[in-house]
């Protein structure tokens, strides 16, 4: 019986948390939107600029292991 007891109360509580709207789970949708976004402001920088931010990071490395 006691079992049935701590059953029937987890089945109670999980019941009430996920009627309830927890402000701790999140805007999952709007996670996904930001990082898609973020992915796409990066392509669009990176794909007509690339031979640019290549010599560019290329200098600044060579440029900081030659000084030594």
């Amino acid at each position: 019986m006691r079992a049935y007891a701590y059953l029937l109360a987890a089945v109670a509580a999980l019941t009430a948390r996920l009627r309830e709207d927890d402000p701790e789970r999140g805007d999952v949708p709007g996670w996904v939107m930001i990082t898609v976004m973020t992915a796409a402001l990066v392509l669009a920088i990176l794909v007509p600029f690339r031979t640019a931010i290549v010599d560019a990071v290329s200098r600044a490395l060579e440029s900081v292991t030659s000084a030594g």
